[in-house]
C-alpha cells in the first residue's frame, strides 16, 4: 500500500454564500420507489434496519436527520436517536430506516483525559497577529521541522499555502447519492448539489480511522474545509451537521475546541508547528446543542416558526385534555357522594 497521502486541493474556492441555499431537496428515504407491478417482488420492498433501539432524543439535540437530511426541529418532540449507534432521525422517518445498527462505535477517544473547552474552563489559545516578516520566518522554521514533502510556501501576494491533516471521527452515518452505477470522475469533481439533481440517498458508516490531507490557502476557512471533505466523499448531508475541531495534548490532558466557521486552519497549523500533539484537526458531528440561526435562510426560519406553533398548540391541547379529564372525574365523585 502506498504511503503517499491523498490530497485535496482547495486553492480555488468559489465565494461562500449563505449555507443551505441552492441545495437540492432530497427525497426523504433511502428506500426504493415501488413501481406498479413490482410490489409483489420481495427484493424490491423496503427492508427495515435491524438492531436499532430508538428512544426520544434529548432536549439539547439540534441536528439534521440521518435519513432525510432535514433539520430536526421542535421543543417537545426532538426526534429519535438509537441508543447504540446514535442514528438520529425524525419520528416520521423511523419506519424508513434501512441501515442496520452497527452497535456502539469505539473511535479511540481518551474519555478519562479529554476536555471540551467549549463547555469547561477555557484554555488560552495563542493566536497572535504576525507581520509579513514573522510569517516568512515561521514558514522557514516549520519547513525545517517536517520530515516529508508537505511544505508550506509563501505566495507573492502575502498569503501562503500548505497542508493540514483532518481525522474523521464520525459516530453517526453519512448519506451519499443512491445510484445504480458508481460516480464518474466528472461527478466526483462536481460534487453533490451540482449537475444532475440528487433524487435518492443511502447511508453508511465511515471507517473510524479515515484521514485526509488537504492543500489549503492561509485564508481558507474552517467551513470551506468541511465542505471540501464532504465533496470528496460525495456526502450530501448538510455541512452544518458537522464541525471542525482542533485537538491538543497538554500536561497529560487532551483538549478539544470547536473552530468557528471563519477561523483559518492553516494559520493555526503554522502557529502550532507541525507536531500532531501540539495541534491536530478532527471532523465530528456538530452536536454541541447550539444553533447558529443566522445560517438558515428566511424560508427555513419561517417554517421553523410554523412547526413551533403547531407543536405548541398540540402540547397545550394535550395538557388541557388531561386537566379536563381530571376535573370531570372529581365532579363525578362529588355528584356520587350523598349530601350531608
Amino acid at each position: 500500500m502506498s504511503a503517499e497521502p491523498e490530497l485535496i486541493e482547495l486553492r480555488e474556492l468559489a465565494p461562500a454564500g449563505r449555507a443551505g441555499q441552492g441545495r437540492t431537496r432530497l427525497e426523504r428515504a433511502n428506500a426504493l420507489r415501488i413501481a406498479r407491478g413490482t410490489a409483489c417482488n420481495p427484493a424490491r420492498q423496503l427492508v427495515p434496519g435491524r438492531g436499532h433501539r430508538f428512544q426520544p432524543a434529548g432536549p439539547a439535540t439540534h441536528t439534521w436527520c440521518d435519513l432525510c437530511g432535514d433539520f430536526i426541529w421542535g421543543v417537545v418532540r426532538k426526534g429519535l436517536q438509537c441508543a447504540h449507534c446514535k442514528f438520529t432521525c425524525h419520528y416520521r422517518c423511523r419506519a424508513l430506516v434501512c441501515l442496520d445498527c452497527c452497535g456502539p462505535r469505539d473511535l479511540g477517544w481518551e474519555p478519562a483525559v479529554e476536555r471540551d473547552t467549549n463547555v469547561d474552563e477555557p484554555v488560552e489559545w495563542e493566536t497572535p497577529d504576525l507581520s509579513q516578516a514573522e510569517i516568512e520566518q515561521k514558514i522557514k522554521e516549520y519547513n525545517a521541522q517536517i520530515n516529508s514533502n508537505l511544505f508550506m510556501s509563501l505566495n507573492k501576494d502575502g498569503s501562503y499555502t500548505g497542508f493540514i491533516k483532518v481525522q474523521l471521527k464520525l459516530v453517526r452515518p453519512v448519506s451519499v447519492p443512491s445510484s445504480k452505477k458508481p460516480p464518474s470522475l466528472q461527478d466526483a469533481r462536481r460534487g453533490p448539489g451540482r449537475g444532475t439533481s440528487v433524487r435518492r440517498r443511502t447511508s453508511f458508516y465511515l471507517p473510524k480511522d479515515a484521514v485526509k490531507h488537504l492543500h489549503v490557502l492561509s485564508r481558507t476557512r474552517a467551513r470551506e474545509v468541511i465542505e471540501a471533505l464532504l465533496r470528496k466523499f460525495l456526502v450530501v448531508d448538510d455541512p452544518r451537521k458537522f464541525a471542525l475541531f482542533e485537538r491538543a495534548e497538554r500536561h497529560g490532558q487532551v483538549y478539544l475546541r470547536k473552530l468557528l466557521d471563519d477561523e483559518q486552519p492553516l494559520r493555526l497549523r503554522l502557529l502550532a508547528g507541525p507536531s500532531d500533539k501540539a495541534l491536530s484537526f478532527v471532523l465530528k458531528e456538530n452536536d454541541s446543542g447550539e444553533v447558529n440561526w443566522d445560517a438558515f435562510s428566511m424560508p427555513e426560519l419561517h417554517n421553523f416558526l410554523r412547526i413551533l406553533q403547531r407543536e405548541e398548540e398540540e402540547h397545550l391541547r394535550q395538557i388541557l385534555q388531561k386537566y379536563s379529564y381530571c376535573r370531570q372525574k372529581i365532579q363525578e365523585a362529588l355528584h356520587a357522594c350523598p349530601l350531608g
